[in-house]
């Protein structure tokens, strides 16, 4: 999240349903210059918006005596620090999962762009068919949709499935002298920056079946689309009240909300 969310915020989060203020930047407006005329001044006023922290995650396990003594390794260590991976794994299924939604209009669909409204970016019903020979092309496409919303350049993502990493890995992109690098992704496998976005792999995206093609929403944007913020309330060792044992627990509590759905791009593609 902290890759492709805004996460400056104010206030701290102390509990579980708290509130952090989001400021948000004002439009300035551009004026025509006369010379000897008057200039207009502007008393911007920034938006707030509230995030509500309205969401939490747990886990807990107990670990009993016996074990613990006859195990010849940290194993309580060892399963708490799984325990917070898998954790941050379901914050950031449930994010991603849902976050595509709230895209623009012009943002998704077969007939996106804001000003052209000339490319697919597929649907549910009627996905794109991504293989290694167009997929550097949608990637494109999605820049471009972004463009037409006046999006900025710096602080793009893109987050892609698996299967569709590795079509990239496939494409022209194989070849070095295509990227000016010296070496290529498929010697390396890192896939890096593709036209202004920063790439990231990922296996939560939403997949949905439409009764005939898995449909994947692979998206893209910009950081300032949406805004997450997420505070590890308590971790916490203590003696089991039921049994001889140790009760270890952790708790996370998180809220996000797209607040520019004009910087979020919604792709739903399938693999051709």
């Amino acid at each position: 999240m902290a890759a492709i969310a805004n996460t400056e915020y104010e206030g701290e989060i102390s509990d579980h349903g708290d509130k952090v203020i989001i400021r948000t930047t004002p439009s300035i407006i551009i004026s025509d210059y006369q010379k000897g005329g008057n200039l207009n001044t502007q008393r911007p006023e920034p938006e707030t918006i509230e995030l509500e922290i309205n969401k939490g995650k747990y886990w807990q396990f107990v670990a009993d005596d016996v074990d613990k003594f006859q195990s010849d390794y940290s194993y309580i260590d060892d399963w708490t620090r799984d325990s917070s991976e898998q954790l941050k794994i379901t914050v950031d299924t449930d994010v991603l999962g849902s976050m595509y939604a709230d895209a623009h209009a012009s943002n998704a669909g077969a007939t996106a762009g804001a000003k052209s409204a000339s490319f697919n970016m597929g649907t549910e019903a009627s996905p794109v068919a991504l293989d290694k020979t167009n997929i550097l092309d949608y990637i494109v496409d999605m820049g471009s949709v972004l463009d037409e919303q006046n999006v900025p350049e710096n602080g793009r993502w893109l987050t892609l499935p698996v299967w569709a990493c590795g079509l990239l890995k496939k494409s022209d992109l194989q070849n070095a002298n295509e990227m000016g690098d010296d070496t290529s992704v498929l010697r390396n496998g890192q896939l890096g920056m593709i036209d202004r976005f920063m790439i990231y792999r990922t296996n939560l995206l939403k997949t949905v079946n439409n009764g005939t093609d898995d449909v994947t929403h692979i998206m893209a944007g910009h950081k300032s689309g949406l805004t997450f913020a997420s505070q590890m309330l308590n971790s916490e060792t203590l003696r089991a009240e039921s049994t001889f044992g140790t009760l270890v627990r952790g708790l996370q509590v998180y809220g996000y909300k797209v607040i520019k759905p004009e910087s979020v791009v919604d792709f739903a593609a399938r693999r051709g």
